[in-house]
């Protein structure tokens, strides 16, 4: 049994009221460790041990931080292989795909943080001979990261590492569905001896360690990943504080195919942007629309492929799925599907749960799901699924895809396909989300921001944003 400990003041301890929460692994559907049920007053001792390290912390210089911020990365590659096994076995996703793309992307968000302090400069204006302007950018103090399930340490460190390198110090809450990797990075700063109290990590239900992180007084910021209610909910508390705010909120992305793309490519890309971690990424394309006179075409490719996606336990090296999050969210999607038939949709491949044989029979497996047929304001089109189910839709025209893509309340992310230039750079221009990925999916540049539009969130994070947000800009007028 794994038992979980917060990570406050440079210490492993656990929640002060005794409680626990159980931790079970997606893949078999049974316990398999202890989580802190933390309280306010386990977050009271994070904030206090952060109000203490700041001072120090904050007054070090870029290249100290920096040594420190590449320390830990160093240490998550040399743990890589049992970062990832943690992962997979914490979230359900196959191990290939935490070897290859979270624990990887966790290591490079600290070591992309730790030398873009390096670069940075401040701004500089000449007044000529009335004087001229530069501009500080000073840390905030302490500040507050609370992040998802779905790519658990990838998200955590995409957080925790601009704050620490900009000179804040940090309470931070994985979420409770995966925390055994945020837990993991805990032991990593104790073994590369960042100071006491510049990290926290506090584990806990949202609606208690998560509302008492944002309630606090001396938090000063708070970056959020996850659902769009919870980060309303967040911002009409931190709002009359006026705490800073960055929230990466919910997507109901489009997935745009144009007759002239390269229709291989575009039915390859896809199917990766609909199932990857089991279509649970914010960023996943779950509405497809094909211009009609290569609907059929891409249909029949697209279902090729989608057959070829084994769904199976993570630790198989031939399951190309592994299992839904929770027991709750399979049902959440499930229900999606019976929904979409009522709707008058057609089930062309998934639909179904997947049993395995023992120990994974009881795990939260689910198919492949292509559906068809739909309206596109009907609520299977509108409503995130966060899951293994999209849906088809031809459309005839520029102007109508454009009409269909930006009718839901997100605008997160978009993929567009054609060799088309012109047509290419204006439908991106058109489409109301905050990225727009052109002939591929998820190639991520860490200098480039990251966020959406509508109610997909608030603010940018990602590259030098990143690190504004987590400072306050202060101009100096200087009068020769």
């Amino acid at each position: 049994m794994e038992i979980i400990a917060n990570y406050i003041n440079g210490a492993l301890v656990a929640p002060q009221g005794g409680e626990y929460i159980d931790n079970y692994e997606p893949a078999t559907g049974k316990v398999y460790g202890k989580i802190p049920r933390s309280q306010a007053d386990d977050v009271a001792a994070a904030v206090q041990a952060a109000e203490a390290a700041f001072p120090a912390w904050s007054a070090l210089s870029i290249q100290e931080r920096s040594r420190f911020l590449l320390k830990i990365s160093e240490a998550i590659d040399a743990k890589l292989g049992h970062l990832a096994q943690a992962e997979s076995r914490d979230n359900g996703k196959p191990i290939k795909l935490a070897e290859a793309v979270d624990i990887p992307r966790a290591r490079d968000n600290f070591a992309f943080f730790a030398t873009a302090i390096l670069h940075q400069e401040d701004e500089f204006h000449n007044m000529g001979e009335k004087g001229f302007n530069y501009t500080l950018r000073q840390p905030i103090g302490t500040v507050a990261c609370i992040s998802p399930w779905n790519l658990p340490l990838y998200l955590f460190t995409w957080k925790i590492a601009p704050a620490l390198a900009s000179g804040n110090c940090v309470v931070a809450k994985p979420s409770e569905v995966t925390p055994f990797t945020a837990f993991l990075l805990s032991q990593i700063c104790i073994e590369v001896g960042l100071p006491a109290g510049v990290l926290n990590i506090v584990h806990g239900l949202g609606a208690e360690t998560g509302q008492a992180m944002v309630e606090h007084p001396k938090v000063k910021a708070i970056s959020f990943t996850g659902g769009t209610a919870t980060g309303a909910r967040i911002a009409s508390i931190a709002a009359p504080q006026f705490k800073k705010l960055s929230l990466e909120l919910g997507g109901k992305n489009p997935n745009i195919i144009f007759a002239d793309c390269d229709l291989e490519r575009a039915i390859n890309i896809s199917a990766r942007a609909a199932f990857a971690n089991q279509g649970q990424i914010c960023l996943c394309g779950s509405r497809i629309f094909i211009e009609r006179s290569i609907y059929e075409d891409f249909k029949k490719g697209f279902l090729q492929r989608v057959a070829s996606l084994k769904v199976g336990p993570p630790q198989k090296a031939d399951s190309r799925m592994g299992a839904l999050v929770s027991k709750e969210h399979l049902e959440k999607v499930f229900s999606y599907i019976q929904l979409a038939q009522e709707e008058g949709g057609k089930v062309l491949a998934g639909g179904h749960k997947v049993n395995l044989p023992a120990p994974y029979d009881q795990g939260y497996y689910l198919e492949p799901t292509v559906i068809e047929g739909l309206a596109f304001d009907c609520r299977t089109n509108q409503e995130e699924i966060f899951g293994p189910v999209v849906t088809l839709s031809p459309f005839d025209s520029e102007a109508e895809v454009l009409m269909m893509a930006n009718s839901t309340e997100y605008g997160l992310a978009c993929t567009i396909f054609t060799e088309n230039l012109n047509k290419a750079h204006r439908v991106a221009k058109e489409i109301h989300s905050g990225i727009v990925w052109i002939n591929d999916w998820l190639v991520r540049d860490l200098r480039t921001p990251f966020g959406g539009m509508k109610n997909s969130g608030v603010g940018r994070e990602g590259g030098f944003e990143a690190l504004k947000f987590f400072t306050e800009a202060k101009n100096v007028c200087v009068n020769y």
